[in-house]
């Protein structure tokens, strides 16, 4: 017993500490000695972890051999609401495969008391174990898939842990460092984000992995994959509020952090950008017109089909595209949306099911790679232009419809505007400007699809009036729009854009950020009244109604009742 800090002394067994014989003084017992002065409780609790921090780091390189006839159950108390650090004993699974399962880290204070648990937790290293391996079909568990302990959570300053150095902001690629995200064991302990690579789809990479068709040490080969066309930094990507939802030098990844990535380092590209060739029946229609004439270089005629060499091929049309997945920078996020970052954290974690416990105990860590889907850039002409501002620049930011957009649903514009917003960007590229269509994954105003169908059927059973076309999506999801449009403009500020001679948008809320994040808007186009689809005349009377952008036709809010979608018919299938 050490009589100055009234803890146990480890033992040792053939040289080596017995960490069990450790452990924190209770909160009983801190307040006992501390005679009810809070200023010695809280001097007496920092001098206690610090001890235990201590004892932790000299057991480090003999934890993993101590481990294995050791048994620690301890996981983060879901009910407790102050602090997501409190820890609690709980019963060991029975059907999970692995013998424990631990939340890493130290103690916390929590309203000036420390729990009292009795064991050391291990550091960080002693829990990744070894590399998870891809073993012969038929044979997959968790013990032979996953190291044998699970990390629910990292806290900072706990024993391993060093994220890699990152400057949001920062002048140069090196300078502001690679994000990593990676749960690898190689890259657990110098992760500085929060989150996967891949948005929602690394939820098939963890199926791909659980039903044995991925090897979950596979680490990617980058020959030739960088990009066949330059987007070079942008004086935007130095100010680091003006992009805070992607990252800008993700699609340099390969390239700028070469070096790390072959030391072992699994850092990921979350942009990456081609080239492509488009072809729509659209745009046949329009060169036939005579709307879209061939010029050889943007627009160019379609090769004939071997099937039918008598058909017109009809045209297509050139661009370079850039796909991008999100990156939050939090603390700034909140500062873009006027919330405090607490609160941003607090309610990422609690609305997606507590899956990202990190959010509320590595506060050290800012950013975020979101579960969701992320967009698509369209450039017509040459990219360069886009930041020269003597150059004509036509922009479309177009939100996802699956219904309308891929299948030709009329209830809505969406894929008659999108259409027009391709034409109008390939026109302004043939007489020497640039086009660019960005196309966000934010399906039925990114409430989804499913919430989307619901308001379908309300408003078909209810008259779909155009009084009624907001309030319905309001009665079932609460709000009529979760887009929000202040992180919008962000991938336009990426893209080196600053100022756009035509917005083809009647949005006032994609207007208002983009102007409001200080990019002019010179010209804005509604869409042409013959390209509405008679059903979806119910969506354009609402939203001029409700302030969106019309070059003409002007509806009065008493007046809504008035315009009135078809109703469901009766067909026979």
């Amino acid at each position: 017993m050490c009589p100055s800090c009234n803890t146990t002394t480890p033992a040792t067994t053939n040289g080596l500490p017995a960490p069990l014989a450790l452990r924190a003084l209770t909160p009983e017992e801190l307040l006992s000695s501390a005679n009810g002065d809070e200023s010695s409780v809280l001097a007496q609790i920092l001098t206690e972890m610090k001890k235990l921090s201590t004892s932790n780091a000299a057991l480090q390189a003999k934890v993993d051999e101590l481990s294995k006839g050791h048994q620690d159950y301890s996981i983060v108390d879901p009910t407790n609401t102050t602090s997501p650090s409190v820890l609690l004993p709980a019963t060991p699974p029975t059907d999970f495969g692995s013998p424990s399962l631990l939340a890493l880290g130290s103690p916390k204070p929590i309203n000036g008391h420390v729990n009292g648990a009795t064991t050391p937790l291990s550091p960080v290293s002693a829990i990744v174990g070894k590399p998870s391996t891809r073993v012969p079909d038929g044979e997959q568990t968790v013990g032979n898939m996953y190291p044998q302990r699970v990390v629910l959570t990292t806290y900072p300053g706990q024993v391993g842990i060093k994220p890699v150095p990152l400057k949001w902001g920062a002048a140069d690629a090196a300078s502001r460092g690679p994000v990593v995200a990676s749960r690898h064991p190689d890259s657990l302990k110098v992760r500085n984000a929060i989150g996967a690579y891949s948005g929602s789809y690394s939820i098939y990479k963890a199926l791909a992995i659980a039903l044995n068709t991925l090897d979950p040490n596979h680490k990617p080969d980058y020959t030739n994959t960088h990009p066949p066309f330059d987007l070079p930094p942008q004086p935007s990507w130095f100010d680091p509020k003006k992009i805070v939802s992607l990252d800008p030098w993700g699609h340099y990844v390969q390239t700028a952090f070469k070096k790390e990535i072959d030391a072992g380092l699994d850092a990921r590209p979350t942009i990456s950008v081609t080239k492509a060739h488009i072809k729509m029946s659209e745009l046949d229609a329009a060169f036939a017109a005579g709307n879209l004439p061939i010029d050889g270089k943007i627009v160019q005629r379609s090769a004939p089909l071997p099937a039918f060499p008598e058909i017109d091929p009809g045209v297509e049309v050139n661009v370079s595209k850039a796909a991008v997945e999100p990156v939050w920078n939090l603390p700034l996020m909140a500062e873009r949306f006027g919330i405090s970052e607490d609160l941003l954290r607090r309610s990422l974690f609690e609305e997606t099911g507590g899956m990202y416990p990190e959010l509320l105990t590595r506060r050290d860590l800012e950013i975020f790679l979101p579960p969701i889907g992320g967009m698509t850039v369209y450039i017509f002409g040459n990219p360069a232009f886009m930041s020269d501002p003597t150059k004509e620049c036509t922009v479309r930011v177009h939100d996802e419809c699956n219904g309308s957009d891929v299948f030709g649903s009329d209830i809505c514009t969406c894929r008659p505007y999108l259409i027009y917003g391709i034409e109008e960007a390939a026109r302004c590229a043939q007489r020497g400007g640039v086009g660019v269509i960005v196309y966000f994954r934010k399906e039925g105003r990114a409430l989804g699809e499913v919430t989307k169908y619901l308001v379908y059927n309300s408003r078909k059973r209810g008259g779909d009036s155009a009084d009624r076309y907001f309030k319905s999506t309001e009665l079932i999801a609460g709000v009529k729009d979760m887009r929000f449009q202040a992180l919008m403009p962000d991938v336009l500020h990426w893209l080196g854009i600053t100022k756009i001679d035509n917005m083809i948008s009647m949005s006032d809320m994609k207007y208002d950020a983009i102007v409001g994040s200080g990019i002019p808007i010179i010209k804005r186009y509604d869409i042409p009244a013959y390209l509405i689809p008679p059903d979806s005349q119910v969506e354009i009377d609402a939203k001029i109604a409700a302030g969106y952008f019309s070059g003409g036709k002007q509806v009065k809010t008493e007046d809504l009742h008035l315009t009135v979608g078809r109703a469901w018919e009766d067909l026979d299938h």
